[in-house]
Order: C-alpha cells, then structure tokens, then sequence
C-alpha cells in the first residue's frame, strides 16, 4: 500500500478514535445532564439558558414551570418554590420571543407539570424565524432526536466540559479550583440551579436599581436619533397570528395544565416614552392588549394576572434599572401576588386594568419623576 494512503488511513482511525473517546467521555460525564441527573460527580450549570434548559427539563424534578424573558431571568427557583409552594424549574431566557417560549414550554410539558407561571410582554409576539434557524436555541437537543444527541456526544467544547467536570469534582481540588469557575473559561460555572442568571450576594442592588438609570434610559430611548426601533411594534395582525399560534395554542393543547399567565409592572416611564414619541404603537399594543386578555380569560385552565397599572410599584423608578427592569425586591412582590391571586383579571371585565393603565399613561407628567 502507498505510504500516503497508509498515512491517510492512519488519520482517519486516529481521527476516529478521539471521537468516539470524546463521545464516550461526554455521555459518562453528561455536563448538561442530558441522559441522567449528575450523582458521582459534580452537577455544573450554565447561565446560557437556551442550552442549559434542555438539560434542566430531561434531569430536574418539577410540577411547576416558570418561564419568560429577561423579566423573569433573576427570580429564584428557591423563591418560587417557598412562596408559591411548588416545585418549579426556571426557563426564563432573555430576549425570548414567544416562538421559542412556546418551543420550550412544549419540551417542558412532555414531563406533565401541573402548572405554567408564564411571564409575557406584548413584544414577545412578532414574526421569528422557524425554530431550527435559531442558531442559539439547540432545537434537536430538545427534541432528542439523533442529531442533537450526536451533536451532543461528539461536541470537542462539550468534551473540554467534561474534563473539567471530572477535574472539579476530586474533593482535594475542589477549594483550589473553584476561583476558577467563571464564564471566562469554562460553559459551565455553576454548582446549584438556583444561582442560574441571578444576582449574586456582591452585586451592588442600590447601585443597578434606582432612579437616576431608569430616568437615563428614558431619554436614551426617546432621543430622536434612536427611537425609531419604538416604531416596530405597530403590526397588530401580524401580533394577533403570532399570539395564537404560540401562546393559544400551547394553552389549548394542554388543558390539563393551569396556566399563569402575567403582565409585568413596566415602569410608568416605558408607557410615557410610548405617548410621546411614537402614540401609534401605543395605540396599536392597547388594542393588542385588550383582545389579548379577553381571548385569554376565556380559557378554564387560565389566570391571567395584569401588574401593569400597579402604581406603588410602576411610579417608583427606585425599583427600575432601566424603563422595565425591575429590582428582586419586586420579583418577591410579584411571586406574593400571584400566590394570594392578587391583580387577576377579571373574565366579567377583561380590560378594566388596561384602562386604569391607560388613565395613569395619559395623566403622567415627567415631572413627577424628576423631584
């Protein structure tokens, strides 16, 4: 045999043999806990949401799930489950449309939780790509299907992981190289699930939530040389399909689940930037808004809860980091009212919180934020 070819044989088995020994090392180790829940090594996390749920749903024990956007992405589970008195799994993603919520959800409910405490904002609902385009959300992962398992098992990154797993994981080690646990090196930093995207005990809580940000943020948007993007909410029909296929349509295939659906306390300023530089969106995500809460008071497994003209909350901009970010002291209030079934929506009159959130947009004068 020519000694080329001879060299090329011997590239393709060596080649061979580190896949099938990354693989073999993915599928012991399992850092996403795809196949099994970690128990002789240890568990690691990661704070990349649309890859680290597909492990949460197939390994985490949960009768409740909670998902939403970057609204929702700094709750606790450990708070979830102590107020509302569940067992949840946190799958809130930032930036989330509702095509990817709606995925998630889907893969979630295969396991029959009980409960959906779903977070959702009028913008979520706008044409995306198809699911499999989404380069960020690893859709056969999802599905379990051969391509994402392959994907999985034969990932050179998913095998640096797994070292590091194993490494971190000897007892003598663990104290020398848990400073080293950050995103900077590794995918997977992370040793509980409760500390997913949330905010950790040396952030600044004062500094990130106050005031002066959230006025700061309000004449960012509303400069005129970048308050157009305030413009791309106008496509009420456009809204109207989206909706009902996403968020109707999960709701209706799975009626034995109890779904409950919130409205976020936007601050009062998100509204005013609306009022001011574009009135047409505001128009049009008012009218979104109003079918959106009658179509969803008609489902029996429904609660729909609307926070959004709660002015204790919305009229402080201490609570804000920006015009609708809210602070954790808000995220335990919101848990609080959707544990004593507080703000729900009224079936007999579906858009009368609408309307007080209307009358506060129409009364607010800045002024009032700037003494």
């Amino acid at each position: 045999m020519d000694q080329s070819i001879k060299n090329l044989v011997r590239f393709f088995a060596a080649s061979l043999l580190i896949m099938l020994a990354a693989a073999a090392l993915n599928f012991t180790v399992d850092p996403l806990q795809i196949f099994r829940p970690a128990r002789l090594l240890t568990a690691v996390y990661s704070q990349d949401s649309r890859l680290q749920n597909a492990g949460l749903i197939r390994s985490q024990t949960f009768d409740t799930v909670f998902i939403g956007t970057s609204l929702a992405i700094h709750f606790r589970q450990s708070d979830i489950d102590r107020i509302m008195g569940v067992t949840s799994l946190k799958l809130a993603m930032s930036g989330s449309s509702s095509r990817e919520q709606a995925f998630v959800l889907a893969a979630a409910m295969a396991r029959h939780p009980k409960r959906v405490i779903w977070e959702v904002d009028d913008w979520i609902f706008h044409d995306t790509p198809d699911i499999d385009a989404n380069t960020y959300l690893p859709a056969d992962l999802y599905r379990g299907n051969v391509k994402g398992i392959a994907s999985y098992l034969l990932s050179g990154a998913m095998a640096w992981e797994s070292v590091w797993t194993v490494v971190r994981s000897i007892p003598p080690l663990k104290p020398v190289l848990a400073p080293m646990a950050n995103e900077g090196l590794f995918k997977f930093p992370l040793s509980r699930v409760d500390d997913i995207n949330t905010l950790q005990p040396n952030d600044d809580v004062a500094a990130i939530y106050k005031a002066k940000r959230a006025m700061a943020a309000f004449r960012y948007i509303t400069d005129p040389l970048r308050s157009n993007y305030l413009l791309d909410d106008t496509d009420y029909d456009m809204k109207v399909r989206v909706f009902e296929r996403d968020a109707v349509g999960l709701i209706s295939a799975n009626p034995g689940a109890t779904f409950d659906i919130y409205l976020p306390p936007y601050s009062i300023l998100q509204w005013v930037a609306l009022r001011d530089t574009s009135p047409e969106t505001l128009q049009s995500v008012y009218a979104f808004s109003a079918l959106f809460c009658r179509r969803l008071t008609n489902f029996p497994n429904v609660r729909l809860f609307d926070f959004r003209s709660v002015s204790e909350v919305t009229h402080d901009l201490n609570n804000y980091s920006d015009v609708i970010h809210h602070s954790p002291a808000i995220d335990l209030k919101v848990l609080d009212w959707l544990a004593q079934g507080k703000y729900r929506v009224d079936a007999s009159a579906p858009t009368e919180p609408l309307d007080r959130l209307k009358a506060q947009v129409e009364a607010y004068r800045l002024g009032d934020a700037e003494r």
